[in-house]
């Protein structure tokens, strides 16, 4: 075997274990469920505010302290904690993904929170704008 083949698979070699690696390493979209089967890990939960649930967020006594309540795609619901300041039209959210780890069974400590906000974009009834000539 040539000199340079050999050194061609010993790279491919070292990127797939380099891809394997980061690969296993990843986070994943998960429910409250089997985030607390690995705490270790970090995930990624979809889900919408708990209906009835507070959200607790004062930025006079700590600007970087929220606490909220998260049901997700199971329907199940947990509290969440993040260290952070607030995000914009956090409370408009219609869905919130958050990232982070699970604390306990109903604790999850996010280290990160995406929202998805309504569009501001909303579809007009054409017949009602429309004007007569």
């Amino acid at each position: 075997m040539k000199k340079g083949h050999l050194v061609g698979l010993i790279a491919m070699a070292v990127a797939a274990a380099m891809l394997v690696y980061a690969l296993g390493d990843a986070s994943s979209y998960v429910t409250f469920a089997a985030a607390s089967k690995q705490p270790e890990r970090e995930f990624h939960i979809v889900g919408t505010f708990a209906k009835g649930k507070p959200i607790y967020y004062d930025a006079l006594k700590d600007p970087n302290y929220l606490e909220f309540y998260l049901t997700d795609r199971d329907g199940r619901t947990a509290r969440v904690i993040y260290h952070q300041p607030k995000p914009q039209d956090f409370e408009r959210a219609e869905e919130v993904v958050i990232i982070g780890k699970i604390q306990d069974d109903s604790t999850f400590l996010a280290s990160k929170i995406l929202t998805k906000c309504p569009s501001k974009y909303v579809e007009n009834d054409l017949s009602s704008t429309a004007q007569s000539p």
